[in-house]
């Protein structure tokens, strides 16, 4: 199983990064190639589209047609829009870019494409970055990965069906900058994580809302989930003004627009009177001194203490707060909330257990992020528990799933869900918050606790304590580690052996 199996061009990647290699630090590669191949997969979309008119125009015409007349149906921007395309004047076109690759001027061209565009659609407007020029990129070094992007692999690829900029973004994540990864507790969400959260929730109509949005890969795939039904509404928050501009080209990419505004979502709430369907989320792991001093003793927000100390509960309280009436909320959190004793952290927990909002908690394995090693876990509050809508009655019952043993490392450091595990799980999620049926659970792997139980064991709420232990034999654990290592190790001489290549194959150009 590969990370990156749903995009076919990972080596293309490490070759554009390797001519960025010695220009901009490892951690800037992927601001300057997602907004190369923002362009680019704008202008695929404008010629599938284009020939899609053309054969529409030769179906229905038993004359041939004026060519004046036939170019006129072909530029009309209407034609385009109305399928949720862009249309894309010639200078910001990828093939002109391609055409004027060799040019001295070809980083000012990059952002005049740019600067176009935004002018073009209020869509688009302050979504793009125009750093090209005042960059110290060489032009040869651009003009290079223009013609990288322009070879047949990536013309065959829609972006359509996958969050591809998201990808991308993990891509370079994983690969070059591993720092990146961890912005001051902030951790990339991988795809499999995105796949669960949205499975579980089951975003089909209404708004989502995402306050940590990050380049939107929440999203996406809530779109993908609800089958580009065009029933959602996307609205998030993002600290980042360069993250909020990939958010909104991801967005693009995929047919949707989604409102994004930025600042400090728990200082600076930019919707205080936002009210969603679905909340969905992955926050800023165990952030410390994050100004709770700064807030407001009446904000809305709160059902109770914050402390400075770590702002996870502050996150909870947001979430509820921003949920609708019946609706749903899923967010990733890190494990030690999950048992914490710290007093305010503790009264939060005990209020949401307590007045019947915690629905489901299910326990992640290890390594499932980048650049971390801090164990996780992803909490399901819901505001429909009461049979209402078509759900089951589960007051005073929390359901508990233990995935710390489920998922397969791709290598040393990253563990990522199949298709079949993130179905299981949502499956057993599903029949819980559907038919509640009265024995339900399975030793090691969910179980269904009412909070009596919880009470007892102070208010903690970490799945194992409640599962219990998954029985396996000696031979099985001992073959299974043994298949793990030698998996790794052969993974692992693989990635060395492709990166000689490529510094062979780097020393060769340099003697030419």
């Amino acid at each position: 199983m590969m990370l990156f199996a749903d995009i076919e061009f990972d080596k293309e990647l490490f070759s554009a990064a390797n001519k960025l290699r010695g220009r901009i630090a490892p951690s800037e590669y992927k601001n300057y190639v997602l907004p190369l191949l923002f362009l680019k997969f704008l202008s695929l979309k404008h010629e599938h589209r284009k020939m899609e008119i053309l054969e529409k125009i030769e179906d229905k015409s038993e004359d041939k047609k004026d060519k004046k007349e036939i170019q006129k149906v072909l530029e009309n921007k209407a034609e385009y829009t109305k399928v949720n395309v862009f249309y894309i004047p010639q200078e910001a076109s990828w093939e002109y870019l391609l055409e004027n690759a060799d040019s001295e001027s070809i980083k000012e061209l990059i952002d005049n494409a740019m600067t176009i565009l935004e002018s073009e659609y209020d869509e688009l407007k302050d979504a793009l970055p125009k750093i090209y020029k005042n960059s110290n990129i060489p032009n040869e070094v651009v003009s290079d990965i223009i013609k990288l992007f322009s070879q047949e692999i990536f013309s065959t690829h829609n972006g359509r069906n996958v969050d591809l900029l998201g990808r991308v973004y993990e891509y370079f994540i994983s690969n070059f900058a591993s720092t990146e990864g961890n912005r001051g507790g902030e951790f990339f969400t991988p795809s499999s994580i995105v796949k669960l959260l949205v499975a579980m929730l089951e975003p089909i109509k209404g708004t989502v809302y995402d306050p940590a949005c990050g380049t939107g890969g929440m999203f996406i795939q809530s779109n993908k989930y609800s089958e580009n039904s065009e029933n959602l509404t996307f609205i998030g928050q993002e600290q980042n003004e360069l993250t909020i501009k990939l958010a909104k080209m991801n967005g693009i990419l995929h047919g949707i627009f989604p409102k994004i505004k930025q600042g400090d979502t728990l200082l600076n709430d930019q919707f205080p009177d936002l009210k969603a369907e679905t909340v969905i989320s992955n926050p800023p792991f165990n952030m410390k001194d994050w100004g709770a001093e700064r807030l407001s003793l009446d904000d809305r927000r709160l059902i109770g203490p914050v402390t400075n100390s770590n702002a996870n509960y502050m996150w909870i309280q947001h979430f509820l707060h921003h949920l609708k009436d019946g609706g749903l909320a899923g967010f990733v959190i890190a494990n030690g909330a999950l048992t914490s004793n710290q007093a305010a952290e503790k009264s939060v927990r005990k209020y949401l257990v307590n007045n019947d909002y915690v629905d489901c908690v299910v326990q992640l394995p290890e390594k499932m992020f980048f650049g971390t090693g801090i164990p996780s876990a992803l909490i399901f509050l819901s505001k429909n528990r009461d049979g209402s809508n078509n759900h089951a009655r589960r007051e005073k019952e929390i359901l508990f799933i233990n995935a710390s043993s489920l998922g397969t490392l791709v290598n040393k450091k990253s563990r990522i869900f199949s298709e079949d595990e993130v179905k299981t799980i949502a499956d057993i999620y599903h029949s819980f918050k559907f038919y509640n049926n009265e024995a339900y659970s399975e030793s090691g792997f969910y179980s269904k606790v009412h909070i009596d139980e919880i009470i007892e064991k102070e208010y903690k709420i970490t799945p194992s304590l409640y599962t219990g232990i998954k029985e396996e034999s000696e031979n099985e654990i001992g073959f299974n580690q043994v298949v793990e290592e030698y998996k790794l190790l052969l993974e692992e001489q693989f990635k060395q052996s492709h990166k000689l290549q490529m510094k062979i194959l780097k020393n060769l150009e340099d003697l030419l």
